[in-house]
């Protein structure tokens, strides 16, 4: 079992913050950290709510805001040396993926080959219209740009004739490390357990905290066997899709995990101060991480 820190740059979003989180994170046996990310948050009444008690990103506000997730994590990749960097999720189709992919591929480069993109289509329209991209389309554009990204960074010179995205004989330099970039597809629905198993190297379901651990299992216990029922249909390796979720924070709780088919299991940091944040770290890392290794 892999183990991951979720929410780390909106629960460390200060230098000093990320750098004492990050460096204990590794130190600790931690194998990857996992930003999202929402460009902006509407306060309007009548907003489309966030998944919150409240509906509200209030809560993430308070604790320092939801930074950019890819500039976080190149101050991360810039502290560390091995802990992998994740984003979950970037909302894909809020980006231009011409320059996203030059945008991802250059925090690969800086890191190593330590990037694991986790995308999703969102489900805030307020956000969309503030960064002037249409939401009713965005899971046709996200497959679109996921086509596109790859293109430019698999090959030396790339063209790519879509509906939503053209380019003619072009270069993106630089190229991922190891060719590509891992996409690990956010999401519970239908739509998003087939671009898993169409496009992900990963598959980060989503479920709302709030409805319990018997929701989630149950859950887990559909989409992961659909997602690989689904790859292997499509003639893909269907253990090639690495699973990712939170709700396990013990050795019990990750067993019952890697039995519902789960790679790694991801957790939010409770402390805040830097000498609680490093013990806690270090004493999940010996309590549970070295204990779940052969999972």
């Amino acid at each position: 079992m892999k183990w991951g820190i979720v929410f780390a740059s909106t629960g460390f979003p200060t230098p000093d913050a990320a750098r004492n989180m990050v460096q204990a994170a590794e130190a600790a046996g931690f194998e990857s950290l996992w930003a999202p990310e929402h460009v902006v948050s509407s306060v309007t009444p009548g907003s489309a709510p966030y998944a919150s008690d409240d509906g509200s990103m209030e809560r993430l506000w308070r604790r320092g805001g939801i930074p950019d997730p890819i500039v976080w994590l190149t101050y991360a990749a810039a502290l560390t040396s091995t802990i992998h960097l994740g984003t979950n999720v970037v909302i894909l189709p809020e980006h231009h993926p011409t320059a996203f992919a030059k945008k991802v591929a250059t925090l690969d480069l800086l890191s190593g080959g330590r990037v694991l993109l986790g995308i999703g289509v969102g489900a805030l329209p307020e956000e969309y219209e503030a960064v002037g991209m249409e939401f009713t389309n965005r899971g046709k554009r996200m497959d679109e740009y996921i086509e596109a990204m790859r293109e430019l960074w698999e090959h030396e010179v790339s063209t790519f004739h879509g509906r939503y995205v053209h380019f003619e004989q072009v270069r993106s330099d630089p190229s991922p490390v190891n060719g590509t970039i891992p996409l690990h597809i956010g999401g519970a629905s239908p739509a998003a357990v087939r671009r898993a198993a169409r496009y992900g190297q990963g598959f980060f379901p989503w479920v709302d905290p709030r409805r319990g651990v018997d929701v989630l299992h149950e859950t887990l216990g559909q989409v992961i066997p659909g997602v690989r029922a689904e790859a292997e249909k499509l003639g893909r390796d269907p253990r090639s899709i690495e699973m990712t979720v939170g709700g396990a924070r013990t050795v019990a709780e990750a067993e019952v995990m890697a039995k519902l088919g789960v790679d790694r299991c991801t957790i939010a940091i409770r402390s805040k101060e830097p000498e609680a944040v490093r013990d806690e770290l270090g004493r999940f890392g010996d309590e549970v991480i070295a204990q779940t290794r052969d999972l």
